[in-house]
Parts: C-alpha cells; sequence; structure tokens
C-alpha cells in the first residue's frame, strides 16, 4: 500500500509537467529570407549548370548554389566585374570585384586579400550535383557594399578546379567553366 501510494506522489508531478512541456507552442517561425538577385549558369556550350540565389544580410551576402552537371570534385567560384556571359572562356566577365583596384586575390591571403570576388569552393558530387551556400563577408557594409544588380551586372563564375586561396591571380582555379549574370529575382 505504502508503495502504491509513494508510486501516485512520485508520477503525479511528472504528468503534471509533461502535460504542460506539451501546452507550451513553438515561437512562431521567422519569415524566409527574400532573394535580392538570382542567376541560372550555363556552359558555353549551353549546357545547364544549375543556379546561384543572392540573400543580403546585416554583414554580407549569401549565394545559395543549385548546381548540375558539374564534373565531379572541387570549384572555385568567384564574382567578377562584368554582366557579361560570352564563350569560349567568358572572358567578357572581366576580373574579380575589386581585384584590380583594391586586394589581391585569397581568403587565405595574408598581403592584402580578400578581394570581394573571392568565395568559399564547392565540392561536386559524382552524380553532377552541387549544393551549397557560401558567404562573401562585409558585402553590405558601408564603404563596400556590393550591387549585383548595377550597371550591367555582376556574373557568378564557376571554374573548372578548387582554388587555393593564396596564388595569384586567381588560386590556380583552372578555366572559366560556367558563367551566370544575375538579374532580379522573379
Amino acid at each position: 500500500m505504502r508503495i502504491r501510494l509513494l508510486a501516485a506522489c512520485l508520477i503525479a508531478p511528472l504528468a503534471a509537467a509533461a502535460g504542460a512541456v506539451a501546452a507550451q507552442t513553438a515561437p512562431p517561425a521567422a519569415p524566409p529570407p527574400a532573394p535580392v538577385a538570382r542567376t541560372e549558369l550555363h556552359t558555353a556550350e549551353g549546357t545547364d549548370f544549375g543556379t546561384v540565389t543572392a540573400f543580403s544580410g546585416p554583414q554580407g551576402m549569401l549565394f545559395r548554389i543549385e548546381g548540375r552537371n558539374w564534373p565531379a570534385g572541387w570549384h572555385s567560384v568567384h564574382l567578377h566585374t562584368v554582366g557579361k556571359c560570352e564563350g569560349p572562356g567568358f572572358t567578357s566577365a572581366g576580373g574579380h570585384l575589386n581585384h584590380e583596384h583594391a586586394s589581391p586575390h585569397g581568403l587565405l591571403n595574408f598581403s592584402g586579400g580578400p578581394d570581394m570576388g573571392d568565395l568559399q569552393n564547392v565540392w561536386a558530387a559524382a552524380d553532377g550535383t552541387a549544393n551549397a551556400e557560401v558567404y562573401l563577408a562585409h558585402a553590405a557594409t558601408e564603404g563596400v557594399a556590393v550591387d549585383l544588380l548595377a550597371g550591367d551586372g555582376v556574373t557568378f563564375m564557376v571554374h573548372a578546379a578548387g582554388d587555393d586561396h593564396v596564388s595569384q591571380p586567381i588560386g590556380g582555379a583552372g578555366p572559366r567553366i560556367a558563367c551566370g549574370v544575375f538579374e532580379a529575382p522573379n
């Protein structure tokens, strides 16, 4: 009898606590961020290479990459100054953002880097998919703001190899293999 009474005394508070936890509501979810720009990536031959969607935050920009048909392995991705993607080598896109005027190339370059076109490498799986989010720090701060839609636009470039983040001028990234010009999102 005492054991039953003791068990009832111990179980009752636990049951009440469980009910209170279940009654609590989760905080409302934050609305998803609105994209500020988007591009479709293509090779010089016109092969679909996926999309990149840009989001602006308080201290930088986030680029969501949804790649298709990429060669397997590491690929460097960069922002280029001219909104043109003319093949075969996409040289029409110019160099990296502020590379020629302000900073040398390289996220790991202690001699003045990185430039505003430098982004992290992206891994492509054997099936050709490449899904990643890469971040450009300080892209939204005063004095260095990046407007992907100003003038003739900005291009998102995919290179054949990964970036070593130090070597000049482009970190050993190899040829430009896909390109897209940012446009206003739909």
